[in-house]
């Protein structure tokens, strides 16, 4: 089975961790499916780094917003996605799958601090690391983290999963002509303000040409066709727009 993306930088949202029925910030149930997808991913050979943010439990943005320090807020949005790595790393490991967690924060008891010699031997040893605590400074998202962290690493891809199939020219929910995009251009991501990832995130990705996948992660059967290359979602790089 040919991969077209052999080592991948899996970027999640806090938010898909949540149970929207009962409320609950991390559904045992998603985090086992997410694991199941992780691990037949790994199965087929390829090599997988992870970062999750913490919106599920906190985000310093809306704490800034309630009264409290934007750089307190932000560390504990960080401490936030340290808990949905560690949920996400005991999934995983009932699959059978091994798997580390470093994080950008100094906390010996839970994590490995990130060292990339280290971090690439875990990946060279086929173990799924989860990279918690963002950057390890305030006032940078969790998707800043991921364009650094899939750069440091050399992933082939930044796959960006979500609930939806890709990016539309416009809100699919509330425009019924809006269409999904096949391509897409960084440029155009940018001036049309879609919202993939954050500016600071897009240029890290434009610098270090690192493509970005936007896939319904939850999609049965998704995230192995994206990684042997077959059409799903929406990919984002410095190739011209192309509509589905």
């Amino acid at each position: 089975m040919a991969l077209k993306y052999k080592r991948v930088l899996l970027k999640f949202s806090g938010e898909v961790l949540r149970d929207a029925a009962s409320g609950e910030c991390i559904s045992s149930a998603v985090v086992a499916k997410m694991a199941s997808q992780v691990r037949q991913a790994v199965g087929m050979g390829c090599e997988i780094a992870i970062v999750l943010g913490g919106g599920n439990i906190f985000r310093g943005a809306t704490g800034e917003m309630a009264g409290i320090d934007r750089t307190s807020g932000d560390y504990m949005g960080m401490l936030s996605t340290t808990i949905n790595a560690l949920a996400l790393q005991n999934g995983l490991e009932k699959c059978g799958v091994p798997t580390r967690v470093m994080s950008a924060l100094d906390m010996p008891r839970v994590a490995e601090p990130f060292i990339l010699r280290r971090a690439l031997r875990h990946l060279e040893k086929g173990r799924v690391i989860i990279l918690a605590g963002g950057t390890g400074n305030p006032y940078f998202s969790t998707d800043t983290a991921a364009a650094l962290r899939a750069s440091e690493i050399g992933a082939d891809a930044i796959f960006k999963a979500t609930k939806v199939d890709g990016v539309y020219t416009a809100d699919p929910t509330k425009d019924k002509s809006a269409k999904r995009y096949a391509r897409l251009s960084y440029r155009t991501a940018l001036d049309a303000r879609l919202k993939v990832m954050d500016s600071t995130a897009f240029a890290l990705c434009m610098e270090n040409s690192v493509p970005i996948l936007v896939f319904d992660f939850f999609d049965q059967g998704a995230l192995e066709k994206a990684l042997q290359g077959e059409p799903t979602g929406t990919l984002v790089s410095d190739v011209d727009d192309e509509l589905a």
